[in-house]
């Protein structure tokens, strides 16, 4: 028994290593980016981003030494992350040989740290929202620290700068961490204005190509999706096209409603009601609701 372990597991262990394998990180190849650390950048970031709320301790109003210690080292992390993303890229032969990882990491560790103040701006529109929206919220402080809605769109607001500058490992990384801690799927692709909130949220999916507007309020259970996915000549299915509906500035989107289709638009101030189906666009200021009546 015990040799035919030891053949067993010798076979194993020359298929399961395997120099072309895309799944896999040997000191042969490039150095893969690790998941740990780029959720701990993420969790930097989100702590930069509301000072003393995401920590042990409050932070210090004169204490700029400190503000910058931990800037440095978001960003040092950030740019070792992001080089070694580049450094695979070059290695699957998107990027060409030679192409400068490090200062291409830099020029977009500089971007996102540049969006920050404006990032925070925003959040505080998220923030309020909640508070507003929900009378069970009793101060925002609440809502910022424990409220799975906000985490998963202040995940998405740093996610989205790094997607749209072509970085999409890192970016799919974040929102799937904060799909498993909240139960909400916001791809890192989507458009979504300030002052968005999604109210409980479990079981929210919104897709890569969806734009929404300003004062944008989702229940738990809402899909914003794609009706179906083309494919070309050879069977493959078409990337970078638009999929995923709009919905305009106001709406409000109640619980299990599915929204479909990359023409789809949600006209601005509309209402559309829990377990609706939706392919179509309609006009503002609509009332959709799903009766439950036969037709």
């Amino acid at each position: 028994m015990d040799a035919e372990l030891d053949t067993l597991i010798e076979t194993l262990s020359e298929r399961l290593v395997c120099k072309n394998c895309p799944a896999m990180n040997t000191r042969r190849g490039v150095n893969l980016p690790g998941r740990k650390a780029m959720v701990a950048v993420l969790k930097a970031l989100l702590s930069a981003l509301f000072p003393g709320c995401l920590t042990y301790e409050p932070i210090d109003h004169e204490d700029l030494h400190g503000v910058r210690v931990r800037l440095r080292a978001i960003a040092e992390a950030l740019t070792d992350q992001i080089a070694r993303i580049e450094a695979y890229r070059v290695l699957e032969r998107s990027r060409p040989e030679g192409f400068d990882c490090e200062g291409r990491a830099r020029d977009v560790v500089r971007t996102l740290l540049g969006k920050l103040p404006d990032i925070r701006t925003i959040l505080q529109a998220d923030v309020l929202a909640a508070y507003e929206g929900d009378p069970a919220a009793h101060s925002n402080m609440e809502v910022v620290m424990s409220y799975p809605g906000l985490l998963a769109v202040a995940t998405h607001r740093v996610a989205h700068v790094l997607y749209e500058e072509d970085v999409h490992l890192l970016p799919r990384v974040m929102s799937e961490y904060a799909h498993s801690r909240t139960g909400i799927d916001i791809h890192p692709g989507a458009t979504i204005g300030k002052g968005f909130f999604i109210d409980h949220g479990t079981g929210v999916v919104i897709g890569e190509t969806c734009v929404i507007g300003e004062n944008v309020k989702l229940y738990q259970g809402v899909t914003l999706g794609a009706r179906s996915f083309q494919k070309d000549d050879a069977g493959h299915l078409v990337k970078g096209i638009k999929r995923h509906p709009n919905v305009e500035d106001n709406v409000i989107i109640y619980a299990n409603a599915t929204i479909l289709g990359g023409d789809t638009v949600i006209g601005r101030g509309s209402v559309i009601g829990g377990n609706v189906w939706l392919t179509h666009s309609v006009p503002p200021n609509s009332r959709i609701f799903y009766t439950g009546e036969p037709k």
